[in-house]
Formats: C-alpha cells, sequence, structure tokens
C-alpha cells in the first residue's frame, strides 16, 4: 500500500487513493490516541446503519498513522453545488435530511457532546466570567443523545453516480443535542462568507426539524467558543465575535 495519489489536502493531513482504499495519512503532529479515536469514532457510527465508507484499518505508512476505508466514488456535494448553482435549493434539501436522518441514530458509546464542549472552553482565550457564563448556559441545555457529527458540512457528503449519499470525516462525532450541531454547521457557512447560504440552512433546518430558530441562536456563543479553539486568527476572531451575539436568557 503506498500513497502515491493525493485526491484531497487538509491541514497537517492528506487524502490519498489507492484501488478502491482510501487512506488518510496524518502528519506527525496527530498523536496515536486521536487518530485511534476518529477510528474508533467511525467503526461506532458503522453500527448505526447510515452509509459511511467501511472502515479497514489503522497503520502507520513511513511513520506516520493513517487510516484506510473504502473509497466512495463520486462527488463531494460542495462540488455538485458548485457546478450547480440552479440545483442549490435541492442540494440543501437533501442536505438537512441527511443531517435529520443522522440526528435519528443514537450511538451510546460515543463521547457526549457537552463534556467536549466544556473541556473546550476552558481552553478558549476567553476571560474567566465570560468561561463561567458560558458553562452555565451549557448546563443548562436539555441533555439530548442524538448522534452528532460535529463538522457537517457539504464537502463532507460524497454522492455517488446512482446518487446515493455517503457521510465520510467521523472525527469529531459525539451524542448530544441536535441543536449545537446545527449552531455548529451554521457558523461553518459564516467562515466561509456565505452568509445567505448560513440563513438557509438555518430556516430549512428549524423548519423540518419543528425546532424554534432562537433556540438553535441560544447555542451559537457555546458552540462559538468551545470551536475557537486551536483555529487561524481570523477565524477565531470571528467566531469569539460570536459569543456575545446571542443575549443571554
Amino acid at each position: 500500500m503506498k500513497p502515491e495519489n493525493c485526491i484531497s489536502e487538509r491541514i497537517n493531513k492528506k487524502i490519498y487513493r489507492d484501488g478502491d482504499r482510501c487512506i488518510k495519512l496524518f502528519d506527525e503532529v496527530f498523536s496515536k490516541a486521536d487518530v485511534l479515536n476518529e477510528a474508533l469514532n467511525h467503526a461506532r457510527v458503522e453500527e448505526t446503519g447510515l452509509n459511511v465508507p467501511e472502515l479497514f484499518e489503522v497503520t502507520r505508512i513511513d511513520g506516520k498513522w493513517a487510516i484506510v476505508s473504502q473509497f466512495i466514488e463520486g462527488e463531494s456535494l460542495s462540488e455538485l453545488i458548485a457546478s450547480n448553482p440552479k440545483k442549490y435549493d435541492e442540494y440543501m434539501e437533501m442536505f438537512v435530511d441527511l443531517q435529520l436522518k443522522i440526528q435519528s441514530k443514537s450511538c451510546p458509546l460515543l463521547s457526549r457532546l457537552t463534556d467536549k464542549m466544556n473541556r473546550k472552553i476552558d481552553l478558549s482565550d476567553l476571560d474567566d466570567t465570560t468561561k463561567y457564563d458560558l458553562h452555565t448556559r451549557l448546563d443548562g441545555m436539555k441533555k439530548h443523545v442524538k448522534l452528532c457529527h460535529g463538522d457537517y458540512t457539504p464537502s463532507n457528503i460524497i454522492i455517488t453516480p446512482e446518487g446515493t449519499p455517503y457521510i465520510i470525516d467521523w472525527a469529531h462525532a459525539t451524542q448530544g443535542n441536535a441543536s449545537a450541531d446545527a449552531a455548529r454547521t451554521y457558523l461553518t457557512f459564516c467562515l466561509e462568507g456565505n452568509i445567505a447560504g448560513a440563513e438557509k440552512y438555518l430556516e430549512l433546518f428549524c423548519t423540518k426539524s419543528q425546532t424554534e430558530k432562537k433556540y438553535v441562536q441560544s447555542w451559537m456563543p457555546v458552540v462559538a467558543a468551545s470551536q475557537s479553539v486551536k483555529k487561524k486568527d481570523k477565524e477565531k476572531e470571528i467566531l469569539l465575535s460570536w459569543v456575545n451575539v446571542v443575549d443571554y436568557e
């Protein structure tokens, strides 16, 4: 197995295709524990019956950790949106419907979303008073155990030539409140500068899930604070500006 055909490059990792296999090769900055945790998340989500690539193995290549899984032939939803702008509304409907299908599943052995967020808030650059307010707010949120992707974006959906959607990249999967995951997706659209897309997404999610928009918005300060950790300075600045966007109830 030789990673030669690089199909994608992300921060500190590269994605290769080797026949019917996909190799995610991590740089040395990734710890063994982080790589194994991502693989374990993937394996646990596979058991829900969702369309996810089959996990084959975790290995080392030239001293670097790698996760090897099934290669899914197709295009990402983000690529389809870019090449077919007239079908934007149709693709967004598909995007939200698929997220709701994910959130209809339970995966009881995954880490809890609230635990992860509390740890991230502690690691943020916010002052102690703001951190305390965010911890208090998070503690008052409804405790759910729905499957949350943690990085649900159109680039993490692969559509096969037959039209079957597959969800990839389960590194940040947790169990928790679906509205927190929706807030995370909304903020991702905003970070990409797609404010109109963010608003359309939020309207669709709230309508289809019968969730009050205000409730999803109430998660945004907490989610933004937790996502600000290890971000680039510009993204961190944008996220931290969201901490006080929504007034505390």
